[in-house]
């Protein structure tokens, strides 16, 4: 069914529901003799009289009762589905999917779901965990989580943490047999535990602000991983060094599972972001959970 062929259906079965010609044309904003011509059209392209007029009033014939009774429920159809997803424009409802790594999750998504939740309890979350770089518009997410620098220039991205800092941490017994690094080149006797990107192969680089500005070490790793989790659960147990951000390994330190060291030359960088493909067309549920998630001023 084309276009044309839709609005003439649409046509008639509004003159069908009115009973007359004067009402139907107000209902589909056009005038009365635009829609009488539109009919004309119809029943020359069927071949066959589907309505009997009169100056008073408009009748259907069997041949129009029977297009009549099989439209009607397809037209009815077709506008309760516009309505539908019109719904989806106007009210926070329905699903919104996410990717992002882990240590977003821990710190700039969760902390907040149960406030999300009290405001908008329509909007369905599917948090999608990915420690790797995904494009997100290739795998149909609505939004994804990461670092302010690795997000590409097409996308819009709104901060939804401050800045944050990266931290050296080691378990009291890996201090047993080792002096603490007083130094990032000190790193170099050390053991140390990285965070490796599954998809590209490429290390977490040990970053550190040197005496002639960003200072890049090349640490000897005796234990790669793809997950944060199991960085932190390593440098519990005393396996190496392991380089985390601060929110991560704070409460570790607390407890004095770990120590931390080298603080004077560990990095802030940008936090994490919410980014999107595009603001136009948004579904109302998105962007509730972007104005949520972002980061005030003040």
């Amino acid at each position: 069914m084309d276009g044309t062929e839709f609005s003439q259906l649409t046509a008639f079965v509004a003159v069908c529901d009115e009973r007359a010609f004067g009402r139907a044309a107000k209902r589909l904003a056009i005038s009365p003799s635009a829609l009488s011509r539109i009919i004309r059209t119809l029943e020359s392209r069927l071949g066959i009289r589907l309505l009997n007029r009169t100056t008073r009033s408009v009748g259907l014939t069997e041949a129009g009762s029977i297009l009549y009774d099989r439209i009607k429920p397809m037209i009815r159809g077709m506008d309760e589905a516009v309505s539908a997803v019109g719904a989806y424009q106007s009210e926070p409802k329905g699903l919104v999917r996410v990717n992002l790594p882990s240590i977003a999750a821990q710190i700039a998504v969760l902390p907040r779901l149960q406030q999300f939740r009290l405001a908008y309890p329509e909007v369905r979350l599917d948090l999608v965990i990915d420690n790797d770089i995904t494009d997100v518009v290739a795998e149909n997410f609505d939004a994804g989580v990461r670092i302010g620098g690795q997000i590409s220039r097409d996308m819009i991205a709104v901060r939804i943490t401050r800045d944050l800092r990266m931290a050296v941490v080691g378990a009291p017994s890996y201090f047993c047999s080792r002096p603490p690094p007083q130094a990032p080149a000190d790193l170099k006797d050390h053991l140390c535990l990285t965070y490796k990107w599954k998809s590209t192969g490429a290390l977490y680089p040990w970053r550190f602000d040197g005496v002639d500005g960003v200072l890049d070490v090349d640490v000897e790793n005796v234990l790669t991983v793809n997950d944060t989790e199991l960085l932190l659960l390593a440098a519990r147990q005393g396996l190496g060094l392991a380089y985390l951000i601060e929110d991560i390994v704070k409460p570790s330190i607390e407890r004095k599972e770990l120590v931390r060291v080298l603080e004077p030359f560990c990095k802030v960088f940008p936090g994490f972001y919410l980014y999107y493909s595009e603001r136009s067309h948004m579904a109302a549920s998105v962007r509730a959970f972007i104005d949520f998630m972002k980061v005030r001023d003040g």
